[in-house]
């Protein structure tokens, strides 16, 4: 375990409590998180739902056998005051995303809870990490004289392009949904259409989004889960416009889950036995079969699901194909069973209805390529097992990370979708896949001749990057560092100022 070098008694007395938004893409990585600060001999403590607690409490009691000093504390979700149905304590739980600003208030509830749990919590807590949708714990850590810092769950690259387009205020000079623009203030020319911008720029005005603004801006600094070898510039440019608010870059957080059993059960319990498609992925050869998963809150109907379906069995390539339960998961169950479709590729072709242990899978010496919603951790993912990527996004800011990736890092290649499947709190729209870009995609990735080759010899220049980045003295090890030091001198001057009162 590597502790930091400072004084003994300063790491004993932290105790850092991390508040991530119910919703896997921003669970998982939190997780991950908390047991690199632990590592450095910092208390945690993890609070989250019952049913969420659940999920990742066997990775947990395994950080905890191996010597980390993590902890879990429950606050009851009131899911029946905001109208959600009994027990929908995750995102990836609603029966539909109308229910989303349900959810969101149901979230908004928990403050008076959550300032209760850190009045009891022994020792006091010394620093607060919350996600970025808890805007209310900013206020919450200034009444209890503790930094508090945010997690957005993106890239650099995304921050910085959110902030400048709600900035220059781009889309209201825009004319038509498809019309394209250049995204102003990036190192690298990167164009989206109106229809592809995130709410967070469409919705700017709303008094949630400025409040979440302001509530960032008013914390101590904001932690990224890239590592800034991966995006230098957009680094720089972010600490540039976060003005006095702290950046740091720890990521690929990922990389701490060494332990079979940890990458097998990140996130949630496998719709498949890990084993059973661990054997599976080993009938075949190194680098030759193709990963595809859209995501934790994947909505797409399930017509176009089966245009990738189809474009994968076209490929003539192995694959695993894992699709998340609910929402369209039965029709395209149906849709399988009419077709022929698993009969079919009945050997080459494995599908997953449910979670699938996907850093487990990418890790495997067979998966040769990944065919992804570009949603950050995915995409971090993918960046560090030295994979290439077919992209597919669907909403939020995958379309950025999917031009960072295919323009900027030169490590993927899109299926050409252009319009979003569909928006948080809105109902599934059909997007415009079809199995020829899929084909086309996948075919490059996987075989392409030199330009495939190029790009595989560059995704595995970026892998490299982001294990050394994670290692003693690289570049998010130091990052963390900074990070903790920075709290420790924060809650000194605290100290300081109340002394003086």
């Amino acid at each position: 375990m590597q502790k930091l070098d400072m004084g003994l008694k300063d790491i004993q007395q932290l105790h850092f409590v991390m508040f991530p938004l119910m919703a896997p893409g921003h669970m998982i990585p939190m997780i991950d998180m908390a047991k690199l600060i632990a590592k450095h001999g910092i208390l945690i403590t993890i609070v989250t739902t019952p049913v969420n607690a659940t999920r990742f409490k066997s990775s947990i009691d395994r950080a905890a056998k191996g010597g980390l000093n993590i902890r879990v504390s429950q606050l009851e979700f009131p899911w029946q005051e905001a109208g959600l149905p009994e027990g929908c304590e995750n995102v990836d739980m609603l029966p539909s995303l109308s229910y989303a600003i349900n959810f969101i208030q149901a979230a908004a509830n928990l403050e008076e809870p959550m300032e209760k749990l850190l009045h009891e919590l022994q020792p006091k807590p010394s620093c607060l990490i919350s996600d970025f949708g808890f805007t209310w714990t900013t206020e919450v850590a200034r009444r209890f004289n503790i930094p508090r810092i945010v997690f957005h769950g993106m890239s650099c690259c995304s921050l910085l392009s959110l902030h400048n387009m709600i900035t220059y205020n781009v889309i209201g000079n825009l004319n038509s949904d498809t019309e394209s623009f250049l995204v102003p203030g990036l190192p690298d020319n990167i164009e989206l259409t109106k229809t592809q911008v995130p709410n967070a720029v469409h919705q700017a005005a709303d008094p949630l989004r400025v409040e979440m603004r302001e509530a960032e801006r008013k914390a101590f600094g904001v932690v990224v889960n890239s590592f800034e070898e991966l995006e230098p510039e957009y680094f720089k440019r972010c600490k540039e416009a976060k003005g006095k608010t702290n950046i740091w870059c720890v990521g690929p957080v990922s990389l701490c889950n060494q332990d079979e059993l940890d990458k097998g059960e990140r996130g949630n319990k496998a719709a498949l036995a890990v084993d059973q498609c661990m054997k599976w992925l080993d009938l075949h050869k190194p680098k030759s079969v193709m990963y595809a998963c859209l995501g934790s809150l994947c909505n797409v109907v399930a017509s176009q699901v089966m245009q990738l379906a189809f474009g994968l069995e076209a490929s003539n390539k192995p694959f695993i194909f894992a699709l998340r339960e609910g929402y369209s998961l039965k029709e395209v169950e149906r849709l399988i069973e009419e077709d022929g479709f698993k009969k079919r590729v009945e050997g080459r072709g494995l599908v997953i209805l449910g979670w699938a242990p996907q850093v487990l899978i990418l890790t495997h010496p067979s998966v040769g390529g990944f065919l992804t919603h570009c949603g950050w951790n995915s995409t971090i993912e993918g960046i560090s097992t030295g994979l290439p990527m077919a992209t597919c996004p669907l909403f939020s800011e995958q379309f950025l990370n999917e031009k960072f990736v295919v323009q900027v890092l030169r490590v993927g290649v899109s299926v050409r979708v252009e319009i979003p499947t569909m928006n948080p709190g809105e109902e599934v729209r059909g997007i415009s896949v079809e199995k020829e870009h899929v084909k086309h995609a996948v075919d490059l990735v996987m075989d392409g001749g030199k330009e495939g080759e190029e790009m595989r010899e560059r995704a595995s220049r970026l892998a490299k990057g982001a294990k050394r980045a994670v290692q003693e003295s690289g570049s998010s090890d130091t990052g963390l560092k900074l990070m903790i030091q920075q709290v420790i001198q924060q809650i000194e001057k605290g100290k300081q100022e109340v002394d003086k009162e």
